[in-house]
């Protein structure tokens, strides 16, 4: 298997900003005949509960539930595939859960307040979501990676309830994302997915407690879905297909950055590797590289496609200007594989997650760095940031007013309510000045 041909760009090419636009375009989610099924999907469960969710698993997982409890998942049976999994993979899952959570300790947010002159108090109170849910895909997939970057940032954050959902199809389950569960310590896990398992955790049924905000990659049906739930709950975002971006100085060794750009290519199809360099001889190599990578690849065929349909490797005057291309790109992930790469970190304005310097492989960010690998798609990098500790907490203003403090803002708040047409507020605010 050969990669038909990979896009050569040239940022002094006077048609490059429309070359590009062309190579980052994406559809999204958006889909009509799959919103239609969805919401109705949605419309079931919210009205049908338990049942509607059952009928939905044994129709599109292949099983033959016939009640609620079937779909529940003890602790113990956690526990039991924890056991049951190979003392290199235990170790493996228990060290990367570790790192995460050393990680995103840091990020904890905590209340703060301070005194005026006149006694009056203002603040912020940082309090954990009550309930979150988290997807992860399921069947013969193992994504035990995706347990703990999304379950762990909650259970630090302080949630008191993390409920898991998995699909089983034909009733098949990873032991390896059980295990993760356990270790992440995932409090409730439902063997249900798609759409309905997203909407029981929006609406609530009989058996699935609803949720404050959901969590997690999917198929297209459970992207539809998080996007119709949203504003009843929170959810983390729409993703896109994953990228990487990776700029090299030209003196790095070109099958380390092949690969780089093939771990990206061989997620799916649809998947984004771009590589931006000077060194227009550097380029040839990693072509060169990606070819006779590719061939050792188990999922070289889809890697094949992906890199011929949106990869690209792209020539620049230098790595400012390569800077420059991956701010409008913004990219989930940002290698810099240059020589002294922490003078370049202040001008990389949007990107999800950055990787500084030759021996910095964006696949340790998948799984064990630390960092959390949920990241923003699409240009999103722009405005949003990678889950965390943060999206886990919710900020609460806190204003305690003395009577001092009661009759300076009495006087203020009244004149400007006033100056909006609202008497009452006026009135509200001005009973508390003194006379």
């Amino acid at each position: 298997m050969t990669i038909d041909s990979i896009r050569r760009l040239n940022a002094a090419d006077s048609d490059f900003n429309a070359q590009l636009d062309q190579l980052l375009a994406w559809e999204s989610v958006a889909d009509k005949s799959v919103e239609s099924s969805v919401a109705e999907i949605l419309q079931q469960v919210r009205s049908r509960g338990d049942a509607a969710v059952i009928e939905y698993t044994n129709r599109f997982d292949r099983r033959q539930l016939t009640s609620a409890g079937e779909f529940q998942l003890s602790a113990s049976a956690m526990a039991a595939a924890l056991e049951r999994i190979p003392h290199a993979e235990r170790a493996a899952l228990e060290q990367a859960a570790e790192r995460v959570r050393d990680y995103h300790q840091r990020q904890l947010q905590v209340s703060w307040r301070y005194t005026e002159a006149d006694g009056s108090v203002l603040g912020q109170q940082i309090m954990p979501m009550e309930r979150v849910g988290v997807y992860v895909p399921g069947g013969k997939a193992s994504y035990p990676s995706s347990v703990l970057m999304n379950a762990i940032p909650a259970k630090v954050a302080g949630v008191d309830c993390v409920t898991m959902v998995v699909p089983a199809p034909d009733n098949q389950l990873n032991d390896l994302v059980l295990a993760a569960a356990a270790i992440a310590g995932v409090d409730r896990l439902y063997t249900i997915g798609g759409a309905q398992a997203v909407a029981a955790l929006a609406y609530g049924t009989e058996t699935v407690e609803k949720v404050d905000k959901i969590v997690g990659p999917g198929n297209i049906f459970v992207a539809a879905a998080k996007r119709a739930v949203f504003g009843r709950v929170a959810i983390d975002m729409i993703a896109g297909p994953s990228e990487i971006l990776v700029i090299c100085d030209g003196k790095t060794d070109p099958d380390w950055i092949a690969m780089d750009l093939l771990s990206q290519a061989e997620h799916d199809q649809q998947a984004q590797s771009i590589l931006l360099s000077p060194d227009a001889a550097f380029l040839d190599k990693v072509e060169v590289s990606l070819q006779r990578q590719l061939a050792e690849l188990p999922r070289r065929e889809i890697a094949a496609r992906s890199l011929a349909d949106r990869g690209a490797l792209i020539q620049v005057a230098s790595v400012e200007e390569a800077i420059a291309v991956s701010n409008r790109i913004a990219p989930e992930h940002l290698e810099v594989s240059v020589e002294d790469p922490e003078k370049y970190l202040p001008q990389i304005r949007h990107a999800g997650a950055i990787f500084l310097g030759r021996h910095t492989a964006e696949a340790l960010g998948d799984y064990c760095a630390g960092p959390n690998h949920v990241l923003p798609t699409s240009g999103t990098a722009r405005f949003s940031s990678p889950l965390g500790v943060y999206d886990f907490q919710k900020r609460s203003s806190v204003i305690f007013c003395s009577p001092q403090g009661a009759d300076t803002l009495g006087r203020v708040a009244g004149t400007l309510a006033r100056g909006e047409g609202l008497e009452a507020h006026a009135r509200s605010a001005e009973y508390r000045v003194k006379d």
